[in-house]
């Protein structure tokens, strides 16, 4: 009798510390990269409403087709924040006025979903007229 409890205490605890760790998410969490991206890099959080304005008109535009960039995560990413402050750092930007949407060009910071879509406009007319010029050739 005593090893059936002792069995089938060890089975709930099991089942207990196995719910938990589902429920926390502890199988899922996403894994931090420690690899640093170059170039482009747009800094977005989840449940930014200027960021999900300015992820529409990415997807509305097609930008991610015509400009090679990174996105990447902050709200949920320490490593990911961390560049975010690097580079915010390397403009000049207190920490207390980084904010997103948020992009790095490689040289500079741009900050807001419509400072940030000029900037792709620009690159994809520069691209579109490159391409046009090529093919007139």
């Amino acid at each position: 009798m005593n090893k059936k409890i002792i069995f089938l205490v060890s089975l709930a605890v099991l089942a207990g510390v196995l719910f938990w760790a589902f429920q926390s998410g502890f199988f899922t969490k996403k894994i931090e990269t420690t690899v640093e991206p170059t170039g482009i890099i747009l800094f977005y959080g989840d449940g930014c409403p200027h960021c999900a304005l300015l992820d529409e008109w990415i997807t509305d535009n097609g930008v991610e087709e015509k400009v090679d960039f990174t996105k990447l995560e902050v709200y949920n990413n320490q490593a990911n924040q961390n560049l975010l402050v690097e580079k915010a750092t390397i403009c000049k930007i207190a920490t207390d006025s980084i904010g997103v949407p948020f992009l790095w060009t490689g040289t500079e910071c741009l900050v807001g979903d419509e400072p940030i879509e000029q900037f792709f406009q620009q690159i994809i007319n520069l691209n579109t007229n490159i391409t046009t010029n090529d093919a007139n050739r």
